[in-house]
C-alpha cells in the first residue's frame, strides 16, 4: 500500500510529544508531512476529516491514562478506515492504559491503528532539582524510534486494502484504571521575579493562566503540564503545593532506573 503523506496530529504542551512524532514521520520518508497542532484551545473549532494519508496520533501520558483534554481535542478527528501510528509519551514511570486507551479511542473515529509505541520523555514535574527522565527523548531514543518508523514503512507498503481494518495487539487492562482526580492546585506565579512577559499566557494549553494588573492561574483549568515552568524566562513559575513537590520527589527517587521505548507492530 503506497502513501505520499504523513499528518503528525498532537496535544503536546511541552513539546516533548511532537518530538517523538516528528522523529517517526522525517524516518517514513513521505512526500508531504503535514502538522496538526492540537495542544491549544483556539486551534480546535474545527472537525478535521483525515482519508489518504498516513495519521500519527500523539499525547502525553497522566498517571497512566491520557489525559481528558487530549481525548477532548482528538474528538475533532474524523476518518475512515484511515491507517494510524498511535504514540504515548510517559516520564519514565508507567504508560499503563493509556496506548490501549488511545487505540480504542481512534477506532471510534474511524482509524485503523496499523502500530503504535509507548515513549519515554521528560517528565513534566522535572526540575534541576528533581530530574525525572531528564533530557529524553535523547540521542539513543531517536535511533530507536527512526528504526521503529522503517519497520512501520515496511509494513505499510506490505499492507493491502483489502486486509483492513486490521487488530493491533497493545498491553493494558479495560476497564481502564481509574483517571486522575480534578486538580486543585497549579502553578503560581513568584510576583518578585515575574516580568510580566505573557510567556507563560501564551503556553498554557487550556487558558488557565491570565493577566489581571498580574499574573493569575485559575487552578481548576490547570492540567499540570508544566508548560508554564519550562518555557518562563525568568523562571517566576513556581510549585508551592506540598504534595505536589512530594510526589515530584518520589517519582525522582523511584523512576531512575532508565526505561526504553517499547513498539507494537
Amino acid at each position: 500500500m503506497e502513501f505520499k503523506r504523513v499528518k503528525m496530529v498532537y496535544f503536546s504542551p511541552t513539546q516533548t510529544t511532537k518530538k517523538v512524532l516528528e522523529c517517526i514521520a522525517h524516518n517514513l520518508g513521505a512526500e508531504v508531512v503535514e502538522d496538526l497542532d492540537l495542544t491549544y484551545a483556539q486551534q480546535t473549532k474545527t472537525t478535521r476529516v483525515c482519508s489518504d494519508e498516513i495519521v500519527i496520533i500523539g499525547a502525553p501520558v497522566y498517571a497512566g491514562r491520557l489525559s481528558a483534554e487530549a481525548m477532548a481535542r482528538l474528538k475533532q478527528l474524523r476518518a475512515n478506515n484511515t491507517l494510524a501510528i498511535l504514540v504515548v509519551v510517559y516520564g519514565n514511570r508507567a504508560f499503563e492504559d493509556a496506548l490501549l486507551e488511545l487505540k480504542h479511542f481512534v477506532i471510534t473515529l474511524g482509524f485503523t491503528p496499523i502500530a503504535g509505541g509507548a515513549f519515554i520523555g521528560e517528565h513534566s514535574y522535572s526540575t534541576a532539582k528533581t530530574p525525572i527522565a531528564q533530557g529524553r527523548p535523547d540521542a539513543l531514543d531517536l535511533q530507536k524510534i527512526a528504526a521503529f518508523a522503517k519497520k512501520i514503512k515496511d509494513k505499510i507498503n506490505n499492507v493491502s486494502p483489502t486486509c483492513l481494518p486490521m487488530d493491533l495487539e497493545v498491553p493494558g487492562n479495560f476497564p481502564y484504571k481509574e483517571a486522575m482526580p480534578p486538580n486543585s492546585v497549579a502553578p503560581l506565579s513568584d510576583y518578585e521575579l515575574c516580568s510580566v512577559c505573557g510567556a507563560c499566557i501564551d503556553v498554557c494549553p487550556t487558558g488557565a493562566i491570565f493577566l489581571d494588573e498580574q499574573i493569575q492561574t485559575n487552578a481548576t483549568l490547570c492540567i499540570r503540564c508544566c508548560a508554564c515552568i519550562k518555557n518562563c524566562p525568568s523562571e517566576a513559575r513556581v510549585v508551592e503545593d506540598s504534595a505536589w513537590k512530594a510526589m515530584a520527589e518520589r517519582l525522582n527517587t523511584n523512576c531512575q532506573a532508565r526505561k526504553e521505548p517499547e513498539f507494537f507492530l
